[in-house]
């Protein structure tokens, strides 16, 4: 970047800003990244909008491995969360540094609580309309964290949906006792869709 950093959005009629906008800056130098944080709420203003000051954040998201050797920087590496997913650096399978993602731990406890919700709600239903509507529920949690290098947190879900489905059919009778090895049979009979990989990061489309 030169000297004088500018700092332009598209210019238009008809044009508009979300008010929800969470962009993404990424900078090889920070004193490239900290010019633009001083000048970006001032070009913001100018269009009558303003940075959240709780949600807009400097960090350093550099590999790993360049603090190890000495270089400046905090003294573990920064993660941060972006559309549902907290992203933070890991081993690949052949040992190198790479940036993965996994479901952010808010948004894992909010599906949860509302997968809580409906199952009490809904636990005097036949169990076959409920195994229908729990796997619609998780294909549509798949389709979206279901990312590559995701598949731990998914299988988490899934283990978590079964707890909380069996917990709240033991209370549609009266507190009768259901055992897991009862209710793996009654799975097996009324199976949930298996976690999965839906969108490949590393796919290219030729």
């Amino acid at each position: 970047m030169s000297r004088e950093t500018h700092v332009r959005f598209r210019e238009g009629v008809g044009v508009r800003f979300p008010r929800a906008t969470r962009p993404v800056l990424v900078f090889a130098r920070r004193e490239d990244a900290e010019r633009v944080m001083e000048v970006l709420p001032k070009r913001f203003g100018k269009y009558g909008l303003t940075i959240h000051p709780e949600k807009t954040r400097l960090i350093w998201f550099g590999k790993p491995q360049k603090r190890e050797e000495g270089t400046s920087g905090p003294p573990r590496w920064e993660k941060f969360s972006f559309l549902g997913f907290t992203h933070y650096w890991g081993r690949s399978r052949k040992g190198t540094w790479t940036v993965k993602r996994k479901t952010e731990k808010g948004r894992f406890a909010r599906a949860l609580k509302r997968i809580t919700e409906w199952c009490r709600r809904n636990r005097h239903r036949p169990l076959s309309e409920q195994q229908r509507i729990l796997s619609w529920k998780l294909n549509g949690h798949y389709a979206y964290y279901g990312i590559s290098g995701n598949i731990r947190c998914l299988r988490s879900f899934l283990y978590q949906v079964m707890r909380i489905w069996r917990k709240w059919l033991m209370r549609r009778s009266r507190g009768q006792y259901i055992s897991w090895e009862h209710f793996l049979r009654l799975f097996h009979r009324y199976p949930l869709p298996a976690a999965r990989i839906v969108h490949s990061c590393y796919a290219v489309n030729l």
